[in-house]
């Protein structure tokens, strides 16, 4: 029996050819250059930081030299896909801005010519390809049981061989086509391995884009190819799909190096160039004992990315993070660049950390201080009412009544050369802005009025600013000009300096006297500009705040 006769018997169904499918996918008419990548996630689970990272940088690549970014879907493990998997990446990918040009736009929509981009709807093209290797004699059915592959490594073991279905130990590569089938016809199960044609002895170069020159030894291990269910595992899709998609860089976690031999393998087979490779290092994380670890998607919170929606993480923010950790020199630049954004910034596979990136949740939240601070008031306010509406309701019905004047509040010190950075997230600023609003300045609340403790100095130095000194009309010299002639009428030092050189002459200073007034009036010492906030509380409310303490 021939090989052909073999391979005809195993794909009946199989009618059109490798040619046929070059037709229906030719190469891509793009610019010189032009870059080709796939996000490819398993619908087995949210998407995680590491593999975020993985999709902003095969997006930010081809955005970068006019190519194309997409989606595609490795479904091919049926016993490991949940439900609601593609879509819940398909918004996970939507809610980060990372957009693709081609894939799966919904559960049900796919847009692109290189289609379809979910692996379970290509069995067909799978099988052709496997239908030619078995045809060159470069795969055959491979009919060995659980048990006698468990007993084959049982005896690598026990040999102290290298573990795996190679050389004499691939049994069922030295069957007879007649005797292959003859099994199959008796309706012996099977799946399709890879003759492999490797030399475990010999070595083969990776000119990895992000590590340099890789060494391996030839991939000599005959390989699954086509399960028993009739689809393929992970490395024979990945041959055919990227080769059909017209793949040019694979962008992928560093886990993936150890199967890069074999990948290259089936390229060869077949005749095909390969896309260049580039492996990310792994996302790591410190230990509170100082123990670096791969960031878990089980132990660690930050590690799913609807950890930064719940906390009101900008998106941008978290991309602007990835960019850093993706590129050492961007945070350089985008401190040089404080008007541009990532799209401005070109990626270079050489300034990639080889030995993964360490995660720092602070220095992200650094960022996203920076980010915020950047945006109009209209612009946070509009943001943090979308925050409220899912995450505190209570909040977002007193932002709504309010609109105007929560705008007002977050303006506060935002409109100047060096913005005030107080806002790390959208879920933090109502504890920054709480006591602007009366609904929650009610009850039982916490003063610390610093150096000043008497309650009846504290009521003296409130009285007397809000029945002399208090005009809404000032502007913020002649406010501070009064607060100072506050202090002078009540016997404190209003020049700082001469107040720090001689400490004993007074019972404190002006700024103790703007504390009184501050803490009064918002329960805190920490607070943006006291002037803003006075002007926007009105005399009436800050009178009421006042009657507190006054006796």
């Amino acid at each position: 029996m021939t090989n052909k006769e073999l391979a005809d018997l195993i794909f009946p169904n199989v009618t059109k050819t490798i040619e046929d499918y070059e037709k229906i996918y030719p190469k891509r008419d793009l610019p010189e250059g032009a870059v080709v990548s796939r996000f490819a996630p398993s619908p087995t689970g949210f998407v995680h930081m590491g593999s975020l990272r993985s999709a902003f940088i095969a997006k930010k690549v081809p955005k970068d030299t006019n190519g194309v970014f997409f989606l595609r879907i490795e479904d091919t493990d049926g016993a490991r896909t949940v439900e609601n998997g593609i879509q819940g990446i398909i918004d996970d990918l939507k809610n980060f801005d990372i957009t693709i040009d081609e894939g799966v736009i919904s559960q049900e929509e796919q847009i692109g010519s290189y289609g379809p981009y979910i692996q379970s709807e290509r069995k067909e093209i799978y099988e052709t390809f496997a239908k030619y290797l078995i045809e060159q004699g470069l795969a055959y059915p491979c009919f060995c049981s659980a048990e006698e592959i468990d007993e084959i490594r049982k005896m690598q073991e026990l040999n102290k061989e290298r573990i795996g279905y190679y050389g004499s130990y691939a049994k069922c590569r030295f069957l007879t086509n007649e005797e292959r089938a003859e099994r199959i016809k008796r309706g012996d199960p099977y799946i399709i391995r890879l003759k492999s044609p490797g030399d475990f002895n010999k070595k083969i170069v990776l000119n990895d884009l992000v590590r340099g020159k890789i060494e391996f030894p030839e991939n000599d291990l005959d390989i699954v190819i086509i399960k028993s269910d009739g689809l393929p595992l992970y490395h024979f899709a990945h041959l055919v799909d990227d080769h059909l998609m017209r793949t040019t860089h694979v962008i992928r976690g560093d886990e993936w190096i150890s199967s890069t031999p074999v990948h290259l393998q089936l390229f060869q087979v077949f005749g095909f160039e390969p896309p260049k490779y580039a492996h990310l290092g792994t996302v790591m994380k410190v230990d509170e004992n100082g123990t670096r670890r791969k960031l878990s998607k089980r132990k660690d919170p930050e590690a799913a990315v609807s950890y930064y929606h719940q906390k009101g993480i900008p998106v941008e923010a978290v991309n602007l993070y990835l960019m850093t950790i993706a590129n050492t020199n961007f945070e350089a630049w985008w401190d040089q660049n404080p008007t541009l954004g990532i799209d401005d910034f070109k990626f270079d596979f050489k300034k990639m950390s080889v030995s993964g990136s360490l995660f720092d949740l602070e220095k992200l939240l650094n960022i996203s201080k920076t980010y915020i601070s950047r945006l109009a008031a209209t612009e946070v306010y509009n943001r943090l009412l979308v925050w409220a509406k899912e995450y505190d309701s209570e909040f977002a019905s007193i932002l709504e009544k309010y609109k105007d004047y929560t705008i007002s509040i977050l303006n506060i010190e935002r409109e100047q050369k060096k913005p005030r950075k107080d806002y790390e997230s959208f879920s933090t600023i109502k504890n920054y802005i709480w006591y602007m609003y009366d609904e929650y300045f009610t009850g039982d609340l916490e003063y610390q009025f610093g150096k000043i403790q008497d309650s009846e100095e504290i009521s003296r130095i409130l009285k007397t600013y809000i029945e002399k000194y208090y005009d809404y009309n000032d502007d913020k010299e002649t406010w501070f000009n009064k607060v100072k002639e506050l202090s002078k009428e009540l016997g404190y030092c209003t020049d700082m300096k001469e107040y720090r050189a001689n400490p004993d002459n007074y019972p404190g200073s002006v700024a103790d006297i703007s504390t009184v007034i501050r803490v009064a009036t918002t329960t805190s010492s920490m607070t943006p500009d006291l002037f803003e906030i006075l002007r926007l509380l009105g005399k009436d409310r800050i009178q009421k705040r006042f009657e507190k303490f006054i006796k």
